[in-house]
């Protein structure tokens, strides 16, 4: 997925026909005020692939970490602890 480009919420309201078509061919915007990021304009949806995709690599980051301690014996049985977590 790109990364969302950034753009003002003056510029959002002026340009909102083209913003929409831009949005409806594939790219998104973080819309700001002030500055400061208040929301992203993404492709309707495309918010969940992101969640899910952030939440698989959050999952690879742990399991790699866990991994990585494991000491041989150490008696941790990864796939008991992603059966507790189903329930």
């Amino acid at each position: 997925m790109s990364p969302l480009q950034t753009i003002g919420s003056y510029e959002t309201k002026t340009h909102l026909a083209d913003v929409l078509r831009r949005v409806s061919a594939g790219e998104g915007f973080t819309i700001t005020q002030r500055g400061e990021p208040i929301a992203d304009l993404i492709p309707a949806g495309q918010s969940q692939r992101r969640r899910s995709s952030a939440a698989a690599s959050k999952m690879m980051a742990f399991m790699q970490l866990v991994h990585s301690e494991q000491k041989v014996g150490s008696g941790v049985d990864i796939d008991a602890l992603l059966d507790d977590g189903r329930d």
